[in-house]
């Protein structure tokens, strides 16, 4: 006979495991179908390499899964390890470099060395910034109402929303809007004048994104970087021992410790509705596995235009999920190295240094015109890159002696996700190694292996429809109660017993794991209602 679950969840991404693991703590049968051999989602330590080398092959720092995920699913105890990342560190072409290290005095001495304005300005950027995450970092974990609807339980909801946000003052009311509404640039005016600072702090707001420094909505972006916390500390990053696929590993033992069901190589062809109601899912092979409660972590066009049969969907959701902006026009770059690089602007061994972020962008002006040049249809010239060498901590990937580094880089077309250049996609990314090459002589010479994952592939192999890492651009009218469709950021869908938990929901955009958390508390609430509604009618 056919087994009943009680839920089944597509996706064995973080959102995915996080949404198994608690479902099956609170007690519900629970499979996880995952379409890949391996778990992870855009969160996965691979091997393309061979086995002594372990690659994060798209995210690859941890910072926003909040610490009472950790707590709730004991992820310490299944094998979680963070190394706390270093500060950064911009080599120029020149020469000389900017560097952001922890300690106050020694970051303005650096700071200085460019600009003494800027320098004395930092603190002031630094606390803005905090006040601002105070405010805004809260709604990140809620749950939207449904801001317009005028249903009591709706109304309800939203005077909860009034009530939090009661202690947003005059002036905060102003950077809030200030803040969603404009661009990094715009926020770095402010602040700074050097092109050094300017163009390491531009990078934060355009990461993942579609857009460049002066593009509206940018200076969000970065903040979304920064509300998050890493053992505790806000703002902070960390590399997972064993890389980002670490991180869904200690997820999926929690799950699997609460007696849910992981399934790889389980490819959801179908899901599965009747007279406005979820019945199950069917696999690409043709099994049928029947479930009352179904929740989708892929990407909104897959989940909603391709999986599902559109007369099952309104019209208006389904609008909302066609015209969804998803694109993005970056590269991930992965290297295995035979020895560290060594800098020109510091050419001693420094922990602080290989163990930090490695940015590799001069000048805010550079970045928009990268950007510029891919709006154009041409991948830049000049790309910036965001550099981790996480094996300087972590001596489990990679053989004594190398190392791996991950380069995450912006920007080639966006319109390569459909229609890929590969040839293009490969001169892209010998560009950036040569841009390496200008401030580390001979580390061209030290690449062993290098793997390029440009947006086609991402799309193809990974589900990030346009290569976008979020599922979905961080813009202001996709964010909240707008993310992904009107009506529905409450994790809900317009099919009774469907529910949506991945990264283009609210909560998502990074390794956060709130949505796969909060849409268990929907299913939860939804049981109840149900299980009263029943009592009633007896």
């Amino acid at each position: 006979m056919t087994k009943h679950w009680d839920a089944v969840v597509i996706g064995g991404g973080h959102n995915g495991l996080v949404a198994a693991a608690y479902l099956a703590k609170n007690g519900l049968d629970t499979l996880v179908c995952e379409r890949r051999d391996v778990i992870g989602g855009a969160s996965v330590s691979e091997h393309p390499f061979g086995p002594d080398y372990t690659v994060t092959s798209l995210s690859y720092v941890l910072s926003l899964l909040p610490p009472e995920i950790t707590r709730d699913l004991r992820l310490d105890r299944h094998g979680l390890t963070i190394y706390p990342q270093g500060p950064y560190f911009a080599p120029r072409r020149d020469g000389r470099a900017l560097r952001l290290p922890g300690d106050a005095a020694q970051r303005h001495a650096e700071i200085a060395r460019f600009s003494e304005c800027d320098a004395d300005a930092y603190h002031t950027y630094e606390e803005h910034l905090a006040g601002l995450g105070r405010l805004l970092g809260p709604l990140l974990h809620e749950i939207p109402p449904k801001v317009g609807s005028h249903h009591p339980a709706d109304l309800l909801a939203q005077a909860r929303l009034a009530s939090q946000l009661r202690k947003v003052d005059v002036r905060g009311a102003v950077d809030v809007t200030r803040l969603l509404t404009g661009s990094i640039a715009d926020l770095l005016d402010r602040y700074f004048e050097s092109d050094a600072m300017r163009g390491v702090l531009s990078v934060s707001g355009v990461i993942g994104t579609w857009a460049g420094p002066r593009s509206a909505g940018t200076a969000y972006v970065m903040l979304h970087h920064h509300i998050g916390e890493a053992d505790g500390q806000a703002g902070a990053w960390g590399f997972p021992r064993g890389g980002m696929g670490a991180v869904a590993g200690s997820l999926a033992e929690a799950a699997r410790s609460f007696g849910a069901t992981i399934r790889t190589g389980a490819e959801v062809a179908r899901i599965q509705a009747r007279d406005g109601q979820v019945t199950g899912v069917t696999l690409a092979d043709g099994e049928e596995i029947d479930a009352a409660t179904v929740v989708t972590t892929a990407h909104p066009a897959i989940s909603f235009l391709r999986l599902l049969e559109s007369k099952e969907l309104p019209d208006g959701f389904l609008a909302d999920i066609e015209n969804w902006q998803t694109r993005s026009g970056t590269v991930k770059i992965n290297l295995a190295l035979d020895k560290l690089p060594v800098f020109a602007a510091h050419p001693e061994p420094d922990p602080q240094i290989y163990g930090g972020t490695i940015v590799l962008s001069e000048s805010l002006d550079d970045v928009e015109n990268a950007f510029q040049e891919a709006v154009a249809g041409r991948p830049s010239t000049l790309p910036f890159a965001d550099i981790c060498i996480p094996s300087v901590f972590d001596d489990s990937l990679a053989p004594p002696g190398k190392h791996v580094m991950s380069m995450f880089t912006q920007w080639v077309p966006h319109t390569f996700a459909d229609k890929p250049d590969d040839a293009a996609v490969e001169a892209y990314a010998d560009r950036v190694i040569a841009r390496v090459e200008a401030v580390a002589p001979g580390f061209t010479d030290s690449v062993l292996h290098r793997q390029v994952i440009g947006p086609h592939v991402m799309q193809r192999e990974y589900g990030l429809v346009g290569g976008n890492i979020f599922h979905g651009e961080l813009s202001l009218g996709q964010m909240f109660h707008a993310r992904p469709a009107a009506g529905y950021a409450d994790l809900r869908t317009p099919v009774k017993g469907l529910y949506q938990a991945g990264s283009s929901t609210h909560g998502g955009g990074g390794v956060t794991g709130i949505p796969g958390r909060n849409v268990v508390r929907q299913i939860l609430a939804d049981r109840r209602a149900a299980r009263w509604r029943n009592r009633l009618r007896r």
